[in-house]
């Protein structure tokens, strides 16, 4: 579907793959920025194409900043390992460090390149960074977790996540920010435990993949496109499932990994941080309603223009999408009794 079996892509990707569990099991900090590093070289072969000028600037854009961030975090890991004993200042490091990491994962208040980035990418190429390239730096975030810091961190990312997106109409964008704002969540779920950040990313990169294969299919990039189709009941329904429970909405399978986050950080008595993160939610199903509204209630006539790409596998993932959706229901609903 997505490299058309071309051959050097498919190096790429198996090295971006590689890359990345180099940085998760490397017991050194050298071999974390180093597999970073690797992740960075194999990443923008992907989405750079020759043909597409947008796509040629989405990976200069990508290189600059990721580079940025790679040299910032090779200095404070030099500077961590001179001043080792000195613990007031290596705390300050860890700071640093924590920082260029979120650099790296597109998080706020670094966070200007990433809707920037995806706006000029393929959808595979978006849902790529939108999850799997954001494994290696959350869970090197883990290791030297400065609390206090990433709580406004967390704060942050839910309210720009959930603003951010609220005026957007490229469909991209939308997905961007809201990417932003899950990633607050998954912050706070590696604080607590990684086997819940896991559960929680599993099921949010299924969510994504759904979605972005839902507009892959239809070719559409932006708001309006979607008016234009006369699209079939159950594409409307799993695209209207899907960013339901993207957006966190009981008895949907997105709501499952939020729910047991809140009555983590209820118990722990961090009520102003749950109730920002509730409240981003409702931001994020606001404007994912306004995005399925008119196609469910208005019926454009369908422009000439406006074609579906003939995938002969198309269907099967529509079906596919459309089966677990459902399934997730009692599945869900079954686990809350």
């Amino acid at each position: 579907m997505y490299f058309n079996l071309n051959m050097n892509k498919m190096f790429f990707f198996f090295i971006l793959i590689f890359s990345t569990l180099i940085s998760i099991s490397s017991n050194s900090w050298l071999g974390c920025w180093v597999g970073l590093e690797i992740n960075l070289l194999s990443f923008i072969p992907l989405i750079s194409n020759v043909n597409n000028m947008m796509s040629s600037e989405a990976s200069l854009k990508y290189f600059l900043t990721q580079s940025i961030a790679s040299i910032n975090l090779l200095f404070f890991i030099i500077l961590m390992s001179i001043f080792f004993f000195n613990m007031k200042f290596n705390n300050f490091l860890y700071m640093l460090i924590n920082m260029s990491l979120m650099m790296k994962m597109g998080s706020a208040p670094f966070h200007f390149w990433f809707p920037m980035l995806i706006e000029n990418l393929s959808w595979m190429n978006c849902f790529i960074i939108m999850t799997w390239q954001k494994i290696a730096p959350i869970i090197l975030l883990s290791y030297l977790m400065n609390n206090n810091f990433l709580m406004y961190v967390m704060m942050m990312n839910t309210i720009i996540g959930a603003i951010g997106g609220i005026s957007q109409t490229s469909l991209r964008k939308i997905l961007a920010f809201s990417s932003i704002n899950n990633l607050g969540w998954m912050m706070s779920a590696i604080m607590i435990s990684e086997n819940l950040f896991l559960f929680y990313f599993f099921i949010y990169s299924f969510l994504i993949f759904s979605m972005c294969s839902i507009f892959y299919f239809m070719n559409t990039f932006f708001f309006n496109q979607i008016f234009f189709y006369n699209l079939k009941p159950l594409i409307k329904i799993s695209l209207f499932m899907n960013l339901l429970s993207l957006g966190g909405l009981p008895p949907f399978l997105g709501f499952m990994p939020k729910w047991i986050l809140i009555n983590f950080l209820i118990f722990n008595k961090m009520m102003m941080l749950t109730f920002i993160f509730i409240m981003g939610s409702l931001i994020l199903l606001y404007f994912y309603i306004r995005l399925t509204y008119s196609s469910f209630l208005l019926n454009y006539l369908k422009s000439k223009w406006f074609k579906m790409k003939n995938k002969n596998m198309s269907m099967k993932y529509f079906n596919f999408t459309i089966f677990f959706s459902l399934l997730s229901l009692p599945m869900s609903t079954l686990f809350f009794l």
